[in-house]
C-alpha cells in the first residue's frame, strides 16, 4: 500500500482550466490521491457552462439540460457531493413545439416508448408519423453507425423524412443536441446522440433541467472535493506559457496565484524588491510530472502553439469553426408561468424556452434559448429581447411587460459539428501533456457529457500508471 502512495505522490498534475473537462479529470486524479493544481483564467469556475450574476440574480451563461444517458457527468456530480433528485427537475421526453407538434414517450421500455411516442405525436400525419418510426429502426439495424459520414440533412431525405417532419422533430433535436443545422451537421454524431439517449434503457432519454447554476452544479463541489484531498484550484490565474523538460512540465502564469496553504504572514520579512523576486520565482517554479490542457480552444491554440512538438495540434484546433448560442433571460412579474417547464416555438426566433419558476422556484424568469447560427445574429440585444417578449406575447399571450432582460451571446459556443470532422486527440506527441475538452475527439458533440468524457480519459492516461488500491 505504501509503495502505491509513493507512486502517485511522485505524479504532480497542473489541469489549465477550470471548466467541466478539467475539474473531471481534477476529480478523478484526486480520488486516487494524485496531487492535482488547477488554473483557472475567470474568475469562477465552469469554463461555457458557469454561474452569472445579472440584475440581482443567479443566471447561467447558457441554458444548458442534461440527458439522463449522461453517466458520466451525473455520476460525478454525486460524488462531489450533490444530489440528482434534488438538483434536478426531472422529465420523461417530451418535445412540445407550441400549437404545431407534441411528443411524449409513454412509461414503456426502450426503444417501444420511443416508438410508440413517434406513432402517436401530434401535429404529423399518420405517414410521416409512420416514416419517423421507420426510420429510427432502420438506424437500430445498422447499430446507429454509417459506412461513411454524410451530412443529417442528407440522411433524413435518404430515407424520406420531408421537410415538414424535419422541420418540426428533427431539426430541433440536431440543433439542440449539436447546436448545429442539419444542412451542416454530421449525420454520425446525430446518430451517436440517438443511440445513447433513445436506444438505452428508458431513463436514457429523460432531460434533466438543473435547479442550480451551472458553476454551483459540479464546479464548486469538484474544488472542494479536490482541496479536501490535498490539491488546489485557483480562479482568476491564467497560465501564459507552457515549458517542457525532461521529465517535467512548466507552467507560467500570467501572475502570482494564491497560496492556499501559505498564509502571508508566515511569510520571511522582506524587502519589496526581495519580495517582488520572491514571487516571482515562486510564479516560474510551477513544474508537474503531467499537465492536461483544459483552457477554451482558443486559449488551448495559444498555449499549445509556442511548443514545437504539439503545433500541428494548435493548427488542428484553430481549424475549427464555431457555432453561437444565445440565451435571452426576460424576467416578469412573478405570476407569469409557461404552459410547460420546457416549451418550443416553431418558425420563430426563440427555439426553446425554460420556466425558471417550475424548474427552480424564481417565478417569472423565462429564458429563451437561440442556437447556431441565424438571422438573429443581425439584431442587437435589445432588438433580440425585445423581439422574444413579443413572441411570447403573440404565442402565448403574455401581455405583461418584461421588468428586466438579460441577453448572454457565448458566440464561440460549441464547435461546429460537422461531418468527418478532424477533432483533436487526447493524447499528444509529448506523453506527459494531454488535451481536453467537449471539441477534443469522442463520439458526442459538444456537450457537458462529452467535456467529462475527456476529462476522465486524460486522467486514465496519467493514473495507469498507478495501480486501484
Amino acid at each position: 500500500m505504501a509503495g502505491l502512495q509513493d507512486v502517485a505522490q511522485e505524479l504532480n498534475v497542473g489541469i489549465i482550466g477550470g471548466g467541466y473537462a478539467g475539474m473531471a479529470a481534477a476529480v478523478k486524479l484526486a480520488e486516487r490521491g494524485i496531487p492535482v493544481t488547477v488554473f483557472e483564467s475567470a474568475k469562477q469556475l465552469g469554463g461555457r457552462a458557469r454561474g452569472v450574476r445579472s440584475n440581482d440574480t443567479q443566471l447561467d451563461n447558457g441554458q444548458h439540460i442534461l440527458l439522463g444517458c449522461y453517466r458520466h457527468t451525473l455520476q460525478l456530480i454525486e460524488q462531489v457531493g450533490g444530489n440528482i433528485h434534488r438538483d434536478f427537475l426531472r422529465l420523461p421526453l417530451q418535445l412540445t413545439l407550441h400549437q404545431h407538434f407534441e411528443l411524449k414517450a409513454p412509461p414503456l421500455p426502450a426503444p417501444l416508448h420511443l416508438l410508440l411516442g413517434l406513432l402517436t405525436a401530434h401535429g404529423l400525419t399518420f405517414a410521416q408519423r409512420l416514416n419517423a418510426a421507420r426510420f429510427m429502426l432502420a438506424m437500430r439495424r445498422i447499430n446507429f453507425s454509417l459506412q461513411q459520414d454524410i451530412c443529417a440533412l442528407e440522411l433524413l431525405h435518404t430515407h424520406k423524412q420531408d421537410q415538414e417532419l424535419i422541420r418540426l422533430l428533427w431539426e430541433p433535436i440536431c440543433i439542440s443536441a449539436l447546436n448545429t443545422p442539419a444542412h451542416k451537421a454530421s449525420a454520425q454524431v446525430l446518430l451517436n446522440v440517438l443511440r445513447d439517449s433513445l436506444n438505452g434503457s428508458r431513463s436514457d432519454s429523460d432531460m434533466l433541467l438543473p435547479r442550480l447554476d451551472f458553476s454551483t452544479l459540479f464546479p464548486e463541489r469538484a474544488a472542494e472535493y479536490v482541496k479536501q484531498r490535498g490539491g488546489s484550484v485557483f480562479t482568476s490565474c491564467s497560465v501564459e506559457t507552457i515549458v517542457p523538460h525532461d521529465e517535467e512540465i512548466e507552467l507560467l502564469t500570467s501572475s502570482v496565484c494564491p497560496d492556499e496553504t501559505t498564509s502571508h504572514s508566515t511569510r520571511p520579512s522582506k524587502s519589496d524588491s526581495q519580495v517582488a523576486g520572491y514571487e516571482l520565482s515562486r510564479r516560474k517554479m510551477q513544474r508537474y510530472s503531467h499537465v492536461i490542457c483544459a483552457a477554451s480552444p482558443a486559449a488551448s491554440a495559444r498555449l499549445l502553439r509556442t511548443v514545437p512538438q504539439l503545433a500541428p495540434i494548435s493548427a488542428q484546433i484553430e481549424a475549427l469553426t464555431f457555432q453561437p448560442i444565445y440565451t435571452v433571460y426576460l424576467q416578469y412579474p412573478a405570476a407569469v408561468r409557461l404552459p410547460h417547464p420546457m416549451l418550443g416555438f416553431d418558425r420563430c426566433f426563440t427555439q426553446w424556452l425554460f420556466d425558471k419558476g417550475q424548474i427552480a422556484g424564481h417565478h417569472g424568469l423565462i429564458a429563451a434559448v437561440i442556437s447556431a447560427e441565424g438571422m438573429h445574429q443581425e439584431l442587437e440585444h435589445e432588438q433580440l429581447a425585445q423581439k422574444v417578449a413579443q413572441e411570447l406575447r403573440e404565442q402565448l399571450g403574455i401581455t405583461a411587460a418584461p421588468l428586466w432582460h438579460q441577453v448572454i451571446a457565448e458566440k464561440r459556443a460549441t464547435f461546429s459539428c460537422e461531418p468527418n470532422l478532424r477533432r483533436p486527440a487526447h493524447a499528444t506527441p509529448l506523453a506527459n501533456i494531454l488535451l481536453a475538452g467537449d471539441y477534443s475527439a469522442g463520439d458526442y458533440p459538444a456537450t457537458l457529457e462529452g467535456a467529462v468524457m475527456s476529462g476522465i480519459s486524460c486522467a486514465k492516461e496519467i493514473w495507469n500508471v498507478v495501480p486501484v488500491r
